[in-house]
């Protein structure tokens, strides 16, 4: 989610700066290096999710793929719970709390 919040971040920036005719870059300067760092923490979350939920090639490619279209972070998210990727959190459905998953147990 906020791979796709900082993409929407951007593209408002890039809006404002490009649309006027008298652009202003304030919001590419903030929005560019903050989705950049998500970017990158995203790639690697991706990564190391993969090699802990033991995730096939084409899910680990499906994955690192969704982070370069907008938004596309959340589609895969929420394709990967319904499909079972993403361990407890497919097998428990989102709306358990913690203390419920440490309950059943």
């Amino acid at each position: 989610m906020l791979e796709a919040l900082s993409w929407l971040g951007l593209l408002v920036g890039m809006a404002f700066k490009y649309l006027p005719a008298e652009g202003n870059e304030i919001g590419v300067k903030i929005f560019g290096p903050v989705h950049g760092a998500v970017f990158i923490l995203f790639v690697l979350t991706a990564l190391l999710t993969s090699r802990e939920l033991e995730w096939n090639w084409k899910t680990t490619v499906l994955a690192l793929l969704s982070s370069i279209p907008p938004f596309f972070t959340v589609i895969f998210e929420v394709w990967a719970v319904r499909t079972g990727k993403l361990g407890e959190l497919s097998a428990s459905g989102v709306t358990e709390s913690p203390k419920t998953l440490a309950a059943s147990s």
